[in-house]
Parts: structure tokens; sequence; C-alpha cells
């Protein structure tokens, strides 16, 4: 990096009133600085607004692997600059079960370990299991 340059970084957050907002920002400052890219000046950016669409299928993977059910993919992407809000509906086939794979499985609640996110319940093998809001 030449003398004398700053690293921009855009992050977008999941939703504007996530908690995690100023951590993740701030981790990733450490993160960068750990790898000796300093200064950094790492932003918040609202536009676009975050979906879940933008999840990777190596991300999506990452969920299963960590217990959190993926969000379904949805076509209803708000266009540019307008305030995101869950898809209602979108949730209307219960997410396959993270751990086992079955989908049989049933929402226990509407509020998961975030907002988020929903609790579920596999009934086949009767773990619970956080499943992100496709937004």
């Amino acid at each position: 990096m030449p003398a004398g340059s700053v690293v921009v970084v855009m992050l977008t957050p999941t939703y504007t009133g996530c908690p995690a907002t100023q951590v993740i920002q701030q981790d990733v400052r450490d993160a960068l600085a750990a790898a000796g890219i300093a200064p950094a000046d790492v932003r918040i950016t609202l536009s676009p607004p975050w979906t879940t669409d933008w999840i990777t299928e190596e991300g999506r993977r990452k969920l299963r692997k960590y217990g959190i059910a993926p969000p379904a993919h949805t076509t209803n992407l708000p266009p540019a600059g307008t305030v995101m809000r869950f898809v209602p509906g979108a949730a209307r086939t219960p997410p396959a079960c993270p751990r086992c794979g079955s989908s049989e499985t049933e929402r226990i609640s509407e509020h998961g370990s975030t907002p988020c996110k929903a609790l579920y319940r596999c009934i086949a093998c009767r773990e619970p299991f956080d499943y992100f809001k496709p937004y």
C-alpha cells in the first residue's frame, strides 16, 4: 500500500438497528491492523439495503454448520434507498433443520436469539434452532 494511503471499507449491516454494528466495525478495523493494513476507514452504509439474498452458498453452508437455518431466497428485493423490512410470508414453507436436514419443523417463536432470527424446532430430531429471517 502506498505511503499515506487509507483503505476504505464499506459495511452494510443486516438491518439498520443491528446492535452488533459497532462491534463488527471495530473487529474489521482490528483485523485489518493485525494484517498490517492501517490506517483504515471503516464506514457503515445503509444504501443499498442489505438483503439475505447477498448470502453466498458458502455462507449458507457455514450458517447450517453453526446450527442456523439459512434464509430462503426472495425475489422481493427492495429498490436501493428504501427502508428494509422483513418479507411477509417468506417463511411460509418451514425451514429445513440445519442439524438433520428434516423439513418437518415448527416455529416456536417469531423472535430468536436476535431480532433478525426466528426460533424453530425440528420435529424429527427435536433440536431447537434459529432461522435467519429472509429480507
